[in-house]
């Protein structure tokens, strides 16, 4: 019998029972005179098939580094945004490319050589942050595989760390490296291009850098305040803890030295809109994004101004200097609705099941914003069809919901076709 090749599988109850010789199972008696004893208890794999208990089952502490790299590294290739990118390699050049910049104030021309070139431009830069990340760990302290572990979650702002506790255990100055890396992926990833290689400077590129950067700022004052004269921490522990959780959260990384849980109101509040806004648009950040925001209080300046001039007055609607276009106004004025929507309604269901409403609005901001900080109310024992809602949540913020509509639509593929012929 190869030891290697010995696993468990369970269902119900034997799911539960499975999962506690995983968990409880010890590496051997090496001076065992029995070979039996001298083998480790614990199965190579398991299999839990709905399995009961599961508040009791807990991840392996010494969860074998395959696992765990496998885990980070669909965060990052997901964070790329893989089914977007996929589609980019194949169809004809324009398309996609103009899908992706939905919301973008960039010209036509921008995406030199097409979708497939601009795909390989993203996949430079994503590689180069990446390498750039897991290099500073090093030099942080932090351990080599770790490192790249906490990297590869922390660039795709995915969140999933190697240990349970997050970002706890590293010491302060590699907690904030984490987070510079987390904030790296949530600014677009054609700027670094556009700054490095074509030394060109954008204003919306700017100004997506200026509003994601002001906004967890702001976060971080408001929590740090919050932290101290309403959750009693001291200043010490409030300014430790308020930037962590502010850029996280700006960033959609899901990152945490303090669990949300223990917050107190106010300060759930903030990290609430932080998430539901996030990062730029084209990067690996969820939220309805910082540009969308700056396009609708442009639109909202533009009628306050409207009201105070004359009738035959003439003035257009503008973002950092430029003219902003109707499709793009009413692109980013969707987005948001759509966004909020999907929020509002999904946070209904959690409230008429009796959950608190400003946690159950964390929790639904969270996966919507494909975050992933959570107040405790999502576990295990949560109703399965709140489990659902999340799951889809998820789904519609990470792939973006027009995304989904224009993939739905049977428009996109009929009408292709038609074309083709």
């Amino acid at each position: 019998v190869e030891p290697s090749r010995v696993g468990v599988m369970g269902f119900s109850a034997g799911g539960q029972l499975a999962a506690l010789v995983a968990m409880r199972g010890d590496a051997g008696d090496a001076q065992s005179s029995d070979p039996v004893a001298r083998e480790s208890s614990v199965p190579a794999f398991q299999g839990l098939i709905y399995p009961g208990g599961t508040e009791g089952i807990l991840p392996a502490k010494d969860a074998p580094p395959a696992f765990l790299f496998a885990r980070a590294w669909m965060q990052w290739y997901g964070g790329l945004g893989f089914v977007v990118l996929s589609l980019a390699l194949v169809v004809r050049p324009g398309l996609v490319a103009k899908g992706l910049a939905v919301g973008e104030t960039y010209a036509a021309d921008d995406v030199v050589g097409g979708t497939r070139a601009h795909a390989r431009r993203v996949l430079a830069v994503y590689l180069a942050l990446t390498a750039i990340g897991v290099a500073g760990g090093l030099v942080t302290g932090i351990a080599p595989l770790d490192a790249l572990l906490y990297i590869l979650s922390a660039i795709s702002t995915g969140g999933f760390a190697p240990v349970d506790d997050s970002l706890a255990p590293l010491a302060g100055h590699a907690q904030a490296w984490i987070m510079l890396v987390c904030l790296a992926g949530a600014i677009p990833l054609t700027l670094y291009y556009r700054v490095f290689r074509q030394r060109q400077f954008i204003t919306v590129d700017v100004l997506q850098l200026v509003g994601v950067v002001g906004a967890a700022l702001v976060s971080t004052a408001l929590l740090t305040a919050s932290l101290h004269f309403v959750g009693d921490s001291s200043w010490a522990q409030a300014m430790h803890h308020a930037p962590l959780l502010a850029f996280s959260a700006q960033s959609t990384a899901g990152f945490s030295a303090l669990s949300p849980e223990h917050l107190d109101p106010d300060s759930k509040l903030v990290l609430i809109i932080s998430m539901l806004v996030g990062g730029g648009v084209g990067s690996t950040a969820g939220g309805f994004k910082v540009l969308r925001l700056l396009i609708v209080l442009a639109v909202l300046r533009l009628i306050v101004v409207r009201a105070c001039l004359p009738r035959h007055a003439v003035i257009e609607p503008n973002l950092g200097g430029r003219s902003l276009q109707a499709d793009e106004i009413q692109e980013a004025l969707l987005m948001v609705l759509l966004f909020v929507a999907v929020v509002a309604f999904s946070w209904l269901l959690f409230v008429a099941l009796g959950y608190p409403p400003i946690d159950a609005l964390f929790e639904v901001v969270s996966a919507t914003g494909t975050v992933g900080l959570s107040v405790g109310v999502t576990n295990a024992a949560m109703p399965l069809t709140l489990k659902g809602v999340l799951c889809a949540d998820m789904l519609l913020g990470r792939l973006e919901i027009l995304a989904w509509l224009v993939m739905l639509y049977p428009g996109t593929w009929f009408g292709r076709r038609m074309e083709a012929t």
